[in-house]
């Protein structure tokens, strides 16, 4: 019987905030220094950029900002996709916020609120001075979430923008996105964000897993057994978006049983466990197709294969397994092993995480299914 919450706690890939951000103490407690030098009106060190695979929780960091701004005050933030700002003038307009100073300042400013007009002009500095001047009413934080997205033109734009406002303002610009932002951010050609603070966002270790799915339960006033606990921990691979997914199955098998469960036993995960394998294989399969769509699933399952090795690879040995699983020679009827690797790396299925140049697996099962169902390459 399903408890008072029959909705469920769990709302894996909404985009939306989770019951209980599991793993992320250290990038909260970042945020929430900023947060105070931000109230005393004072300017961060620089940007914040988060990358890494899909899954891993970067939007759902970003939406934890936003409600820890919505819920305290003296702050203020503006939330934006990087595919909503095509090219510099759209995101001047999007950001010609006239409402929130008639909402600040309802008497004295107008409509118009800034002063200044991007409409025919594409001058980092009236970005900056626009984003100074709304900083300057209330400290502002910037969130642009899937920023791997944002034309080169628009991200240099930004960031030249970003970087005068938040030197004169409190102001801080945080950028979310898939493993290969830092090298996007690099070919916008505004240097100085290598000074930016850097968060990769990957697995979830044991017992931030376990958390994930145990702490919503016992919110609803439901407990998780350790057998349970386990196979939920072990079955996720640390990675937050199964453990979501874990979430909503188990809660699923509590609303099928024939009386209240106040304790979700190993009988309990069984149960839940056909719909978990379900929507993994799902998701599986539209990594798997988008690998086909891009020509690069023969090269995929060489890595994968590499992978049952190695925990993690450099650069070189990456392209020369890559290289492995691409037609020809990679110079007339397909990508490069540089191009494949960048491609792998931009939908997560490797990526790199700080300090030195070795790429790891973006989810280490999804490696499992690619080489179970993808053909090896010919002559392979």
């Amino acid at each position: 019987m399903m408890p008072a919450n029959g909705a469920g706690p769990f709302l894996p890939g909404t985009g939306r905030l989770p019951p209980y951000l599991a793993g992320r103490e250290a990038e909260q407690s970042l945020f929430r220094q900023c947060f105070e030098t931000l109230r005393q009106g004072k300017s961060t060190a620089g940007e914040v950029i988060l990358y890494g695979p899909r899954g891993n929780g970067k939007t759902a960091l970003l939406r934890w900002v936003e409600s820890e701004v919505e819920a305290g005050d003296g702050l203020d933030a503006c939330w934006l996709i990087g595919s909503q700002v095509p090219e510099p003038a759209s995101l001047a307009r999007r950001l010609e916020l006239g409402s929130f100073f008639r909402r600040m300042q309802p008497e004295s400013v107008s409509a118009g609120g800034f002063g200044v007009s991007f409409r025919d002009e594409s001058d980092p500095l009236l970005l900056a001075d626009a984003l100074e001047k709304r900083a300057r009413a209330r400290p502002l934080l910037l969130l642009v979430d899937e920023a791997h997205t944002l034309e080169p033109s628009v991200a240099r734009w930004l960031l030249n923008a970003a970087q005068a406002a938040g030197s004169r303002a409190p102001f801080l610009l945080a950028l979310a996105g898939t493993p290969d932002l830092r090298a996007r951010l690099s070919e916008a050609g505004a240097s100085f964000w290598n000074r930016s603070v850097k968060l990769p966002i990957g697995l979830l270790d044991e017992s931030a897993a376990a958390a994930a799915v145990s702490r919503p339960l016992e919110a609803e006033g439901i407990a998780l057994e350790p057998e349970a606990r386990e196979r939920i921990v072990r079955e996720s691979h640390g990675y937050p978006f199964f453990t979501q997914l874990w979430g909503r199955a188990v809660w699923g098998a509590i609303g099928r049983a024939p009386e209240i469960v106040r304790t979700v036993t190993a009988a309990v995960v069984d149960e839940a466990a056909a719909e978990f394998e379900a929507e993994k294989d799902d998701y599986y399969l539209d990594r798997f197709r988008e690998l086909h769509r891009q020509g690069l699933l023969s090269a995929a399952r060489e890595v994968a294969a590499s992978f049952r090795a190695e925990t993690r690879i450099g650069l070189a040995a990456l392209e020369e397994v890559v290289a492995r699983g691409l037609p020809g020679d990679g110079a007339n009827d397909g990508p490069s092993p540089t191009e494949a690797a960048e491609s792998l790396e931009h939908l997560g299925f490797v990526w790199q995480t700080k300090g030195a140049p070795f790429w790891e697996p973006g989810i280490p099962s999804l490696m499992d299914y690619i080489l179970e169902y993808a053909p090896a390459p010919s002559g392979g």
